[in-house]
């Protein structure tokens, strides 16, 4: 835990972004790419959390107005990842965006999101990935995703 509570958000680059998840994020490692991270600092300085946003992965949704939280990572602080959620949309909002999604595990319950006030859309995706693409180990556990969204137009 880093120690004290949040007071602020920062920018920050997806190398700072990439190594505070390599750190603590539980299924994932970092992102290829990213319209913009946002950094949760605490009252001692430390880093805390961070959020990715980038384009949406699934090509249907890649519209140009359309943003997807790809990377949620804290290192277990009180209500970072609502704050984080909620940070991420307002950005977006202010970026032009229209919609912001992410996914989420079957097995997480989704609290951050429903307290930021984002919606279940239902489940998305499949166990694993498939096609040509198909990486040779998965990269996240076999389970069903969900889709959460909000609409963040002006």
């Amino acid at each position: 835990m880093s120690g004290g509570d949040f007071i602020r958000i920062k920018p920050i680059s997806m190398a700072t972004a990439n190594t505070f998840i390599q750190a603590h994020h539980r299924h994932h490692g970092g992102v290829a790419g990213y319209k913009f991270a946002i950094g949760l600092i605490s009252d001692i300085g430390n880093l805390c959390g961070v959020v990715v946003v980038g384009r949406p992965v699934a090509r249907h949704f890649d519209d140009g107005y359309t943003a997807e939280v790809t990377r949620m990572c804290t290192d277990g602080i009180k209500n970072g990842c609502s704050f984080l959620y909620s940070a991420a949309a307002r950005t977006a909002r202010e970026m032009g965006y229209a919609k912001i999604i992410t996914y989420i595990l079957e097995s997480e319950n989704g609290a951050s999101l429903k307290a930021s006030g984002w919606k279940c859309a239902g489940k998305a995706g499949g166990l694993r990935w498939t096609g040509k693409r198909k990486p040779e180990t998965d990269l996240y556990p076999a389970q069903m995703k969900l889709r959460y969204e909000m609409e963040i137009k002006k």
